[in-house]
């Protein structure tokens, strides 16, 4: 079940600051506040979906479609399309999700780690 409290729900609301990158009317894109790479980007859909799961269970086609194009869209606005970049997407606490409102992690501009992957 959704929460409309989580903190994705309040930014959207505008009740919480964040320092944007991309928004249209169906996503909000922003730097995260605890970077895990030189960049560090979300791209968070502006429904209320729990998780990935759930965004593909219960999202329209064109959901899908608008959300992944952000997603690219995003990459090149931040530079990445040349030296490559990471999207990872937790579902659940076992993956490490942290916020219950589905998003996608955007790491880039430098070279990552792959020992966890």
């Amino acid at each position: 079940m959704y929460d409309a409290n989580n903190v994705f729900a309040k930014i959207l609301r505008g009740e919480i600051p964040c320092n944007k990158i991309y928004e249209d009317d169906k996503v909000l894109s922003f730097y995260d506040i605890n970077p895990k790479a030189k960049i560090h980007a979300l791209v968070i859909p502006k429904s209320m979906y729990v998780n990935f799961q759930d965004f593909l269970e219960h999202s329209s086609d064109k959901e899908l479609t608008d959300f992944f194009r952000a997603v690219v869209h995003v990459t090149n606005l931040l530079g990445l399309k040349e030296g490559g970049y990471r999207i990872v997407m937790n579902t659940g606490k076992n993956a490490g999700q942290e916020v219950p409102h589905f998003h996608a992690h955007i790491l880039g501009g430098e070279v990552l780690p792959t020992d966890q992957i």
